[in-house]
């Protein structure tokens, strides 16, 4: 699978998957805990190494999930440590000075891990980033975190924190919403960061589904003898600087998705998908889920 880098100084050691497995919406019920830890445990199994998670998914559910999936797959020797590319996040409320390794050692202790590949702010808050960016900093020093980064930051929001912490490691990468259907970080966000080879995740890629049933992509799709969603999964991780994170419990699902990083799409089949879903042509507002 393709890999990204990270840029200069953002930390060393693993390159990040285009692809990857979201895990919002779990561990919020007991009675589920079971069927998304074997969920994880089949993602990895089919070769998914970038896991997402947070703190607030679930209250820490979702990373018991992923910590107790983990765990087997390392014990049944299924992947080593080192192939695996864990990522979580910190709520905005607890990421002041003291707060962020606070919740930093509670995730770790969830996931069951020493360390966290990286680790993200969720979104801004009432604390100011140049605590939060010291805070995580902090941790990368103490070898808690590999690296840090952002989500649901805008361009603005990038310009701000980007001379912030200046001497230690900086901003690895940037989460937010980006699909066919929701398009408007190509406009600034996504040449901003490409410009410094700061990683763009995509969150619901996918629309949480919804793509999934649109005839005009369903069309297209049926002509290159693949799903809906997998072209729009495919036409997210096809722009350069871009990785997904789409959520998915059952098998059909993940396995739809993971062979979504090998489908190529030439230029005639992106600039279709343009005129079914056309980029942004002005600026917008960040869009959050």
């Amino acid at each position: 699978m393709r890999t990204l880098s990270f840029p200069q100084g953002a930390g060393n050691g693993n390159e990040m998957p285009v692809l990857g497995l979201g895990t919002w919406r779990m561990g919020e019920a007991a009675g589920r805990r079971q069927a998304e830890v074997a969920a994880v445990r089949e993602a990895i199994a089919l070769g998914y190494r970038l896991i997402d998670t947070a703190e607030m998914y679930g209250e820490g559910g979702a990373e018991t999930v992923v910590g107790q999936a983990v765990a087997e797959a390392l014990r049944a020797s299924e992947v080593r440590r080192d192939e695996l590319f864990i990522v979580s996040k910190v709520y905005p409320h607890n990421a002041s000075r003291r707060g962020t390794p606070e919740a930093c050692e509670r995730s770790l202790k969830r996931l069951g891990l020493d360390a966290i590949d990286l680790y993200l702010l969720h979104w801004r808050g009432s604390h100011p980033l140049a605590e939060t960016v010291d805070a995580l900093q902090a941790l990368v020093a103490r070898g808690r975190i590999a690296r840090w980064g952002v989500s649901n930051f805008d361009t603005d929001d990038m310009e701000e924190l980007a001379p912030l912490g200046q001497g230690g490691p900086a901003c690895a990468a940037n989460q937010v919403y980006l699909s066919l259907g929701e398009r408007g970080p190509e406009f600034s966000l996504l040449p901003w960061q490409r410009e410094r080879g700061i990683p763009l995740m995509a969150y619901s890629p996918i629309d949480q589904g919804a793509l999934a049933g649109d005839e005009g992509l369903g069309e297209l799709a049926a002509d290159l003898g693949v799903s809906a969603a997998q072209l729009a999964l495919a036409a997210v991780i096809a722009r350069p600087g871009v990785a997904a994170i789409p959520k998915a419990v059952g098998s059909a699902h993940l396995k739809e998705n993971f062979a979504a990083a090998s489908l190529a799409l030439d230029a005639g089949v992106l600039a279709k998908l343009d005129r079914l879903h056309p980029p942004p042509k002005r600026k917008t507002a960040l869009a959050m889920i």
